[in-house]
């Protein structure tokens, strides 16, 4: 499932991150890479940004961003 469709405050794993150029590095920089594991924490009103925990830190994704994610249930 796309990270932008995931369940808050379940625990995830990423299972691919669909951008092989500048952003999917960004990405890959922050810790969201295959199998690293994060929650999402909440949505805005009108959901965007997503707020998610990626191991000790928190940080927001735009949802374009996020429909590039894929995340499965642990």
């Amino acid at each position: 499932m796309g990270l932008i469709h995931a369940p808050r405050e379940k625990a995830l794993r990423v299972t691919c991150v669909r951008n092989s150029g500048a952003f999917g590095r960004r990405l890959m920089e922050m810790g969201l890479i295959e199998g690293a594991v994060l929650a999402v924490l909440r949505r805005a009103p009108l959901g965007d940004p997503l707020h998610i925990r990626l191991g000790d830190y928190e940080l927001s994704l735009r949802s374009r961003e996020a429909e590039l994610i894929d995340v499965s249930p642990l």
